[in-house]
């Protein structure tokens, strides 16, 4: 059985949505393991031998390629592994294959980044600052717009097949009103976003652990995930 380390968040949900999307079905072909990254799970040794890079989620497959276990993080490699071990979702004509991981690598180096620092200035920051919530907002803002007009030529993000890109994308868009998102300015992105959010296997993945999730509220939980706690040699 296919072991996911994760936590309820957009890189957990990604890797959720792509299994269930796959055909593997949780507690019968693969298991989610919870990293309460609010309690500092993620440093655990036993975590961090699979993950070493402290971040949800990982994935411990024991039929890797080679008929030996692997285990990996990073949620963009993970979708990629999980297209090659099953063919599924990532185009096979170069073509289609290289525009599908140009829009991957958008949402690893621009959508995911960015969209998790206005979340933390607009929603956690200790004290709000200006500067960086008007600079992150508008930088979000820039890439919901960058979406959309892909979107007016495009049924999918990367093409008119549905994709990893896809699959990468929708989770960092569930908390549009936290990113000072009015849909009506991306009307294009808003049908994109209604039809991924209809597909069952999205539907079953992103409430995989979702209940376990609580707001953060203590200051110990904050200092594990925004303080100095992360920042210790390990």
């Amino acid at each position: 059985m296919i072991k996911v380390y994760s936590w309820p968040t957009p890189n957990g949900n990604k890797v959720h949505v792509m299994l269930e999307e796959c055909g593997f079905r949780v507690g019968k072909d693969w298991e989610a393991i919870a990293v309460d990254i609010s309690t500092g799970d993620q440093f655990k040794p036993e975590f961090l031998a699979i993950s070493p890079n402290n971040k949800i989620p990982a994935l411990v497959d024991p039929n890797g390629p080679d008929g030996k276990p692997i285990a990996l993080f990073e949620s963009g490699a993970i979708l990629l592994y999980l297209a090659a071990k099953t063919g599924k979702f990532l185009p096979k004509s170069d073509r289609l294959k290289f525009q599908t991981l140009q829009w991957l690598m958008f949402q690893m180096g621009g959508v995911g980044p960015m969209i998790g620092q206005t979340h933390h200035f607009r929603q956690y920051a200790p004290e709000k600052i200006d500067y960086a919530i008007n600079r992150y907002t508008n930088e979000t803002r820039r890439l919901y717009g960058v979406m959309n007009t892909q979107l007016a030529a495009s049924k999918f993000i990367a093409c008119n097949q549905y994709t990893i890109a896809d699959i990468a994308i929708f989770p960092w868009l569930r908390n549009w009103p936290s990113h000072g998102i009015d849909w009506a300015d991306y009307p294009h992105l808003k049908r994109w976003f209604d039809l991924i959010a209809a597909r069952p296997a999205v539907e079953r993945g992103v409430k995989i652990l979702a209940n376990l999730r609580k707001p953060i509220t203590t200051d110990q939980a904050r200092e594990i995930l925004f303080g100095n706690t992360q920042y210790k040699k390990r």
